[in-house]
């Protein structure tokens, strides 16, 4: 299972778009224009928490972004897993649209921290 962030494009002082690949056995899905309005917190600041946190929380911790095109669900497990559920669903709202999903693992400490600082990279 992977995730790709890439293609950034209209990159301005309010919002970031990209793109956004899921992968999985039989699966392969792609959102071509995801926004991130860095007003409302993108998901860099997200990814942040979640790494400071690598004690771990009860519950699931959700992100998505305004259009909901994109949306990451977090949930600790034991052993200090952290399993991130990221949702494509383009055009939300479009009779026929459709919507994909991958969970990814991720130790809760060095390997969250990492993802956190790329995608803080990639956004910037």
């Amino acid at each position: 299972m992977s995730v790709r962030l890439c293609d950034r494009f209209g990159f301005d002082a309010d919002s970031v778009h990209y793109a956004v690949e899921l992968r999985a056995p039989g699966l392969t899905a792609r959102a071509d224009e995801v926004v991130s309005w860095r007003r409302d917190g993108d998901l860099a600041p997200f990814l942040d928490a979640l790494a400071a946190d690598y004690r771990g929380w009860d519950g699931e911790r959700n992100w998505r972004t305004d259009d909901r095109d994109l949306a990451v669900s977090a949930a600790f497990r034991s052993r200090g897993r952290i399993g991130l559920t990221w949702t494509l669903r383009p055009w939300p709202t479009a009779v026929g649209g459709w919507a994909a999903s991958v969970t990814t693992w991720l130790e809760a400490g060095e390997q969250m921290a990492s993802l956190a600082a790329d995608v803080r990279h990639f956004l910037g």
